[in-house]
């Protein structure tokens, strides 16, 4: 059985990069009424139905009805969905009678479709990208909005893309345990796999050592990748990873960990602790070592324990 597909992952859209190259196409598609937008307020999307969650799109008569407009300043082109144009659309101020709500994506998105979670993750990071970049570094002139929203072009020629800033993120085992560790502002008992960010001048694998090793001081080798995840929160791109423990004393170096353990499947099983929510790779990363050794699905023994 293959990795399973992680939470805003997903070629849902035709991302039809050629079409960014045609501005006429552009023009025609933010006024066809067959369009679809994107609502993004202050970093929230918005979403009808918040006990069974669902993506509210807008088309152009909802624009209409709600005083909003559709330019290039504010908008970006995703693509093409169910082949219809699709685009983000930056929204200054939530306005009256919206069906829906402007909601943190990271509350909803393990409750809404696969197709409309990632869409809405995507927008996300663009319209997050296109916000803090407004002006030419150099220059403190405005940025030009090229292809469809994809590039900001400055008065000096220097042409600028969507950031995306990669991470890795490992779960470390050691035979039958795994390390885990815990920030202070997470809820009381969660742990999770060790990540941080790639720095210039490393590979992925020299990312995953260091970053273990400076968080724990626990040395890893058998550097293997898992899967990856867009994470929109705001701009990475989570790279997923397991590893094997070359030793196992731990010492929290730096102030990013409170503690960090290892802990065993009858650990995890048992409820010693809470696992990261199933929207994120970090509890992917746990349930494939888990379930590797164990009869019973991680999946299912958190599904017993909640319904108890």
């Amino acid at each position: 059985m293959g990795t399973p597909r992680n939470h805003f992952a997903g070629g849902w859209i035709d991302r039809a990069s050629r079409l960014r190259q045609d501005p006429a196409w552009l023009r025609d598609a933010l006024v066809d009424p067959d369009s679809l937008f994107v609502p993004v307020h202050d970093g929230e999307c918005l979403v009808a139905g918040l006990e069974a969650p669902r993506a509210r799109f807008l088309q152009g008569h909802d624009l209409a009805a709600l005083s909003l407009a559709a330019a290039d300043h504010n908008t970006v082109f995703l693509g093409l969905y169910r082949d219809r144009a699709i685009f983000a659309l930056t929204v200054e101020a939530a306005p009256e009678g919206i069906d829906g709500e402007f909601v943190n994506l990271w509350s909803v998105g393990q409750r809404l479709d696969p197709a409309e979670a990632s869409i809405l993750a995507y927008a996300k990071a663009l319209v997050g990208w296109r916000e803090t970049h407004r002006y030419d570094a150099a220059t403190g002139e405005p940025l030009a909005v090229e292809a469809g929203g994809h590039v900001l072009a400055a008065p000096t020629g220097q042409r600028l893309f969507p950031r995306v800033d990669p991470a890795i993120i490992v779960l470390v085992a050691d035979g039958e345990r795994c390390l885990l560790g815990r920030q202070a502002s997470w809820p009381e008992g969660r742990y999770s796999t060790i990540a941080g960010f790639v720095e210039p001048g490393e590979s992925l694998e020299d990312a995953v050592a260091r970053e273990v090793r400076e968080e724990t001081d626990v040395e890893v080798t058998d550097v293997r990748y898992h899967s990856s995840q867009p994470w929109p929160f705001p701009s990475s791109l989570m790279l997923g990873f397991h590893a094997r423990a070359q030793t196992t004393a731990i010492h929290c170096n730096d102030a990013e960990l409170a503690d960090a353990r290892w802990f065993t499947r009858e650990d995890i099983a048992g409820g010693a602790i809470r696992v990261p929510p199933s929207l994120s790779i970090s509890y992917r990363l746990i349930e494939t070592w888990f379930d590797a050794g164990s009869a019973d699905p991680l999946a299912g023994i958190l599904d017993r324990a909640r319904r108890w």
